[in-house]
């Protein structure tokens, strides 16, 4: 089982550990001598597994702050006494020292408790004591670590169903659903940020005639190359979307109108003077209309007006004989 384990206390402590987990050989054991460091280093190593020792003072609020932070709140905690029960037992007769210091590192959002008293030669029962204390803990930290592997399943599921709801299979681009997620949030720090946004919406001039003309599959083909070609030809900051069959936005961020234009207007060249080579049998001449807006001070929050300025003008550039860019300076 290859696990993470972060142990906090003295180096007597950790000693005492390491000379009971025998199952866990194949763990990475990690020790931290002071424990007002323990949340710094969770939050840089995020471990599987957290030890603290029951008797230091603030382990108790350790549990609390780990389980109160949402990021953390997935590390199994153990707390672990090395006290010889019989010595807290003269301190006060007749209670039960292991059930009340569970009952107070539940409480306070441990996972688990051990208690692990020295080994007792003198005593009938000791050496199978000894073995179940050891017993107990590496099996606390083999259902922590059970659990955790859980977790960390669940959260590559659902990075994995979240990236395949936000991308549109055919061309890799991200989908509309992406886009209405996007734009609003680049609007938000356009504005927090005093910087420029514009928007291109560039849309397949005659793309009906391929698909009746060569088949659907040809069409997609199309499509494919077409992302293909933006994505090798956009800057890094730049967001490419499918918007609905053949017509993709792409948001430019701190990007000016006029700089917007020019970047249309490359993209614009890039696609009509290098035909598409469908296969070996067939290259077509593919040109495309574009729309560009850029973010103005009465825009509203989620980018409706703004994409609507750049349909408009899309509908203009394909209203005026198609393979042209229009941009808002056009429109005003």
């Amino acid at each position: 089982m290859n696990t993470s384990i972060l142990i906090v206390g003295s180096v007597e402590f950790y000693a005492t550990l390491l000379d009971r987990l025998h199952d866990l050989a194949t763990s990475g054991f990690e020790v931290i001598r002071s424990a007002n460091e323990v949340i710094s280093s969770i939050q840089a190593k995020k471990p599987d597994v957290v030890i603290l020792p029951a008797n230091q003072a603030n382990s108790l609020e350790v549990c609390r702050l780990l389980k109160q932070n949402s990021n953390l709140a997935w590390i199994y905690c153990i707390l672990v006494s090395d006290q010889p029960i019989n010595a807290l037992e003269e301190i006060l007769p007749g209670w039960n020292w292991e059930s009340g210091l569970r009952a107070a590192a539940l409480k306070a959002g441990a996972d688990a408790c051990c208690w692990l008293s020295p080994k007792q030669t003198n005593c009938r029962f000791g050496e199978a004591e000894w073995k179940l204390q050891n017993l107990l803990l590496n099996s606390q930290i083999q259902a922590g670590v059970r659990q955790v592997q859980i977790y960390r399943n669940l959260m590559q599921s659902n990075d994995y169903l979240s990236t395949i709801a936000l991308a549109d299979p055919l061309t890799e681009l991200n989908n509309r659903r992406a886009l209405d997620w996007e734009l609003p949030r680049q609007i938000e720090n356009a504005r927090a940020r005093s910087t420029p946004l514009s928007l291109l919406i560039l849309d397949v001039d005659y793309f009906k005639s391929v698909n009746d003309t060569h088949g659907h599959l040809v069409g997609d083909r199309v499509l494919q190359l077409l992302s293909a070609r933006l994505r090798y030809n956009l800057r890094f900051q730049d967001n490419p979307f499918r918007y609905g069959g053949e017509e993709i936005v792409i948001i430019l961020s701190n990007t000016k109108l006029q700089e917007a234009t020019l970047v249309a207007q490359r993209l614009n060249s890039l696609i009509a003077d290098q035909p598409f080579m469908i296969d070996k049998n067939l290259a077509l001449r593919i040109t495309v209309s574009i729309g560009v807006a850029t973010l103005k001070s009465d825009d509203d929050e989620q980018g409706i007006s703004l994409l609507d300025r750049a349909d408009q003008n899309l509908l203009k550039a394909k209203g005026d004989g198609r393979n042209r860019v229009i941009s808002q300076e056009e429109e005003d």
